[in-house]
């Protein structure tokens, strides 16, 4: 019987020991073990029913100094930083200083007329038709590493008198939107919009180590580099914006789970205040902003956020990407959970991460997902052979919104793109007079023809842009 009790106790003691290493703070540990003082790394937070349950950083903030991330270590969030634009937006709404429905142009008259008026709700949508501001600078020849204002990206979208669609008819991620609304704030305020952030949403949160960043010398105590990474070996990734609106708050983990609480426990306004916000947003015909498709689960926008019914439940989340800084952000707020992950990492993987995490948390409650039917694939047609000739592409195109040129040559066999500031562009043939390429981003390049059948121009389509066009010089 004695030895019976011991075995009993033994089996007990390494079930618990099983238990203990299962923890969802223990599959955390296993999900971040990669990283260590010689690699980059992510600080994660857990808020839990209002409380900060987990915190812990894991890699390094600084490859030179062996300065390692923790809980107040500071990153630049990248896109995150958008819900707290629009907020700041819907806290000038509350104080009667703007409608949400006001023509833009009320606050920023040196835009272009359009046509049809694009409000501040288009912009806090993104269904205003904007052109993107990376886009259009990447193609007029800047570098992601330059030092970029919040003047000079103005000029570039003011100098743009085309949209890509009618304000208020479609949704497409545009991040000019977000710099207009940042001006907007400092106009109506008359203030920096870091200043009016700071009085109006930072320090009545106490998130003492937040801050917008609109100066690209400021000196951050605590602050994160970034990083990327091949083969092992690291380099840094420069940042040298000062444009906030659609990026640019620097934050901590620790800061971050006290604007999470302030969804569940209202701080800044009331319920009723947070419930609009977190509403889907809408296109003009009443239709809601929809993102994507995914698994069988519609994504939807609001005001810097996206929604989606996640297995059964509610999740407003957002990814952040900038240099080499990597952010997840998302709250169940039924569930009062929140995850928070800021890297340093350029190949860090932040909303796999981050829903990773979710299922420790939350597998119990979330519903098994139907399998969605798979759609066919068509097999891949090899190019035929193309009969083009390559030497009609050649010469000059010209942009002069963009003060921009393209040379176009043939080079070794391949129609090359050249420009003065940019890495030459191999283009590929899609299909008649259509090629595509890597202009920082992946772009489409459509030629025009005369009535003589000789190239005219040519216009550039990317993520955020669509047909830009460059006219050829004689």
């Amino acid at each position: 019987m004695k030895y019976l009790t011991k075995f009993i106790l033994i089996c007990l003691f390494f079930a618990s020991s099983l238990a203990a290493q299962t923890t969802p703070e223990k599959r955390i540990d296993s999900l971040f073990s990669k990283y260590n003082s010689k690699t980059a790394g992510v600080a994660v937070g857990i808020v839990k029913d209002g409380a900060l349950i987990f915190k812990k950083g894991y890699g390094m903030a600084n490859l030179e100094y062996d300065i390692p991330i923790t809980s107040k270590t500071i990153f630049n969030v990248g896109s995150v930083s958008k819900q707290f634009t629009t907020f700041a937006i819907y806290l000038l709404e509350q104080q009667g200083k703007i409608a949400l429905d006001d023509d833009i142009r009320k606050y920023l008259p040196e835009l272009p007329v359009y046509g049809k008026t694009i409000t501040i709700r288009h912009l806090c949508s993104h269904t205003s038709g904007l052109k993107d501001q990376w886009s259009l600078l990447t193609l007029a020849g800047w570098r992601m590493d330059d030092v970029i204002t919040s003047e000079q990206v103005m000029k570039i979208i003011c100098n743009q008198k085309e949209l890509n669609f009618e304000p208020g008819s479609q949704f497409k991620y545009s991040n000019s939107g977000f710099t207009l609304l940042a001006e907007i704030v400092k106009r109506v305020s008359g203030k920096s919009f870091g200043s009016f952030a700071k009085e109006n949403i930072f320090d009545p949160l106490g998130m003492e180590n937040t801050l917008i960043y609109d100066d690209n010398e400021k000196i951050v105590k605590n602050r994160a580099y970034s990083y990327g990474s091949e083969n092992g070996l690291y380099s840094k990734r420069n940042l040298n914006s000062s444009s906030p609106g659609p990026t640019n708050v620097y934050t901590t983990v620790e800061d971050l789970s006290k604007w999470t609480t302030s969804f569940e426990n209202p701080t800044l306004g009331n319920a009723d205040f947070i419930k609009r916000f977190n509403e889907q947003s809408l296109l003009d015909d009443g239709k809601p902003t929809i993102l994507a498709v995914r698994d069988g689960e519609t994504i939807y926008h609001a005001k810097g956020q996206f929604i989606r019914n996640y297995k059964g439940l509610t999740v407003y989340n957002h990814t952040g990407s900038d240099a080499g800084f990597k952010a997840y952000l998302g709250r169940f707020q039924d569930r009062k959970l929140s995850i928070i992950l800021l890297s340093n990492d350029e190949n860090f993987v932040a909303y796999k991460a981050g829903m990773d995490i979710a299922e420790f948390y939350l597998a119990d409650q979330f519903k098994k997902r139907e399998k969605v039917a798979a759609t066919e694939q068509k097999a891949e047609e090899k190019p035929k052979p193309s009969n083009t000739n390559l030497k009609d592409f050649e010469g000059t195109f010209q942009n002069n919104d963009l003060s921009s040129l393209f040379n176009l040559r043939v080079i070794d066999g391949k129609l090359t793109m050249t420009h003065n500031r940019l890495s030459d562009v191999v283009l590929t043939e899609v299909e008649k007079d259509k090629f595509s390429g890597a202009i920082t981003f992946s772009a489409e390049v459509s030629f025009q023809r005369n009535k003589k059948n000789q190239i005219t121009a040519l216009s550039i389509t990317n993520f955020g842009a669509t047909n830009v066009k460059f006219m050829k010089l004689k």
